[in-house]
């Protein structure tokens, strides 16, 4: 595939490349040196680290709690984790924590390894994300298929759910497994126990959160939920379990660091877990730092970005918390509060561990019930349900990718599905790359070096052609998870940005949902500058699956049979732009 080439920039005027050592410079550093920080700035990133700070406590409390271990751990990771995430991070607007994607994965680890496990893991997943960064993998993020990311993160969301049964409806027993079938069973067989005051608090506090997200959404309702539910449980004296029940008082201050007992043997059984957290923590982040960069405009630094979050890990375990990565609701929230730098995230960790010394004692009085309202939230929006619906409209291999990683990680092991997941996307793709070998002949996923003498010359000086005002892109070979994500860079290159954007798709053979994906994220961002896409020369087969995904039904594109009717289209909105 091509690109345009950016005009107007100075030959002295060179970015970074992904060779160069200024991809390692914080967006904390940056920032501040190519802006300035004032105290305006100050008061805006004080605003909204404190608004991210009421949101976090509660979450990172119910958190570890679901995780396995006691709720300070929860809020120690929040504090430590999340103030060098946004210290040292590439993503300017980035909140690091504890996340519920990791419920899953630190409670088995717990189970089977205990909490010194648990640390050493941590720490091993920390220097493995180190080296991760380092090594310049973070941009491989976009070669995983989104099949795999929606399936175990939708799959994550169900375990998050089922775990929180026993306090939504207050069971009367010990800690429950960690499969999956085992733990279902475990509490059909305590059903016998069911507490009403539990549910009671349980649903008050879920309706209180779902009532000010519809009608005050700027009200912080999990805070709300949780304690409104405690001073109701308090005055009424309801038979409900606490913090305090079953854990006891929570410590105030943070601990002194702890490095855990190293031996081979211990490393050698912890290195399928180190993998996993290193894996989630790389690939939760980078998406938050997607979802940030898509609501500002802004542009991450993802090595930079995996190299903050392996440090973040390895303090995160040394002072006793749990596995943390970026937490993309907190981050959006951030957003939202009117975040100006990573000062924000900071200030959010350093408003977390105010908190933590001046409330600490009150936590012991939060009924789990309520903690358990705030996880079913949090399930339900990494559910995802809409995007797993619309991918269960795509091609079949898709679905596949889409339900085995789905099931394997509800059923067997959210390791084991990762691993499945991608190679039956690797092996779908390969079969799709060697099926549109055979019908397109002279398209190949790796385009040949042609010198220009012996490049054919149809199309070669299109761009030559362009109006005014308009942008050309070709695409070549498959619309795929990576391919399809240099869009963006196309759109970026062009600034200002143009007024009609052609997209040349004579050479595109065929299109995953991944890919597919990737171009309604461009088309979104093309329609919020008011930029008209206009898709040339499409094959019939790419149309079928663009058209069953719904690209159509919620883009407005304009379709052209020929790059010369590509060009008649654009030229209206030019005009009309011109006058």
């Amino acid at each position: 595939m091509t690109a345009p080439v950016p005009s107007g920039r100075a030959p002295t005027d060179r970015a970074p490349t992904d060779r160069d050592w200024r991809i390692f410079i914080p967006k904390l550093v940056t920032v501040i040196a190519s802006e300035g920080y004032r105290f305006a700035n100050f008061r805006a990133d004080a605003v909204a680290g404190l608004t991210v700070a009421v949101v976090a406590m509660p979450l990172a409390m119910a958190i570890a709690i679901a995780s396995g271990v006691t709720p300070d751990k929860g809020l120690i990771t929040a504090i430590v984790a999340g103030f060098l995430i946004s210290a040292l991070g590439g993503s300017r607007f980035q909140i690091g924590g504890p996340t519920g994607a990791f419920i899953v994965v630190v409670y088995g680890v717990i189970a089977k390894y205990g909490y010194d496990g648990l640390v050493l893991a941590t720490l091993m997943a920390g220097v493995l994300l180190i080296g991760a960064g380092l090594l310049r993998f973070g941009t491989w993020i976009k070669y995983i298929p989104e099949p795999v990311v929606t399936g175990f993160t939708a799959g994550i969301a169900v375990i998050i759910f089922t775990s929180q049964l026993r306090d939504l409806f207050g069971l009367d027993m010990a800690s429950p497994p960690a499969e999956f079938i085992a733990k279902m069973s475990a509490f059909w067989a305590a059903r016998d126990t069911v507490s009403l005051a539990a549910i009671a608090v349980a649903g008050g506090a879920l309706a209180a959160i779902l009532a000010l997200r519809k009608y005050a959404p700027k009200i912080p309702g999990f805070l709300v939920a949780v304690v409104g539910g405690a001073v109701i449980v308090a005055l009424l004296n309801l038979p409900v379990e606490t913090i305090g029940s079953r854990f006891g008082e929570v410590p105030s201050t943070l601990p002194a660091p702890h490095f855990p007992a190293v031996t081979w043997e211990r490393i050698r059984e912890l290195v399928s877990p180190a993998l996993t957290i290193a894996f989630l923590a790389g690939v939760e982040s980078l998406l938050s730092a997607m979802v940030a960069d898509g609501m500002t405009g802004r542009r991450h630094r993802s090595n930079c970005e995996l190299v903050a979050q392996g440090i973040a890990n390895v303090a995160s375990g040394l002072f006793g918390g749990i596995s943390a990565t970026g937490a993309i609701a907190r981050t959006a929230t951030n957003i939202r509060a009117g975040a100006y730098s990573p000062v924000a995230g900071m200030l959010h960790a350093v408003f977390v561990l105010a908190f933590m010394v001046g409330l600490g004692q009150l936590t012991a009085h939060i009924p789990l019930a309520c903690l358990a309202a705030v996880l079913v939230v949090v399930a339900w929006n990494m559910s995802e349900q809409e995007r797993f619906k619309q991918l269960m409209g795509g091609p079949v291999g898709d679905r596949v990718v889409l339900l085995a990683t789905f099931l394997l990680t509800v059923l067997v092991d959210l390791t084991v599905a990762i691993e499945v997941g991608i190679v039956l996307g690797a092996v779908i793709f390969m079969h799709r790359m060697a099926e549109a070998t055979a019908l397109e002949k002279g398209v190949s996923l790796v385009e040949r070096d042609v010198d220009d003498f012996s490049r054919p010359r149809n199309g070669g000086d299109a761009r030559a052609h362009l109006p005014h005002g308009t942008e050309l892109f070709t695409l070549r070979g498959p619309l795929f998870f990576g391919a399809a994500s240099r869009l963006n860079d196309a759109f970026e290159a062009a600034f200002p940005p143009p007024r009609a954007f052609i997209l040349r798709m004579k050479d595109v053979p065929m299109a995953d949902v991944s890919g597919v994906g990737a171009l309604e994220r461009f088309l979104k961002r093309c329609a919020g500058h008011g930029t008209q896409v206009v898709i040339a020369e499409m094959h019939p087969r790419v149309r079928a699956v663009l058209s069953q995904m719904g690209v159509f039904d919620h883009h407005h594109v304009l379709e052209a049979s020929t790059f010369e009717a590509a060009i008649a289209m654009a030229a209206p909105k030019i005009e009309a732009a011109a006058d």
